[in-house]
């Protein structure tokens, strides 16, 4: 059965699902060792700030999936 009119948000299931499949493509992006200065490490780059951009605006959250190590951002301590 169609919908008459397109929903304007996705519901949670269907965030849920997007979240997998966001997780999978950005370990597909991370995963090759290869050079940074090659045209495709630059490409993959470019597509993975997208990947992160475009999962913050539809959970308007952080990306739950990244894991910074020690070389990662640093933020300052919060309050108790």
């Amino acid at each position: 059965m169609a919908r008459s009119k397109p929903s304007q948000q996705l519901s949670q299931t269907e965030i849920e699902r997007f979240l997998v499949a966001a997780e999978a493509l950005h370990l597909s992006i991370i995963k090759p060792f290869i050079s940074p200065t090659c045209d495709h490490y630059r490409a993959t780059r470019v597509l993975h700030e997208v990947l992160l951009k475009a999962v913050r605006e539809v959970t308007g959250q952080e990306v739950a999936f990244i894991r910074w190590n020690t070389t990662g951002p640093v933020r300052p301590p919060t309050a108790p």
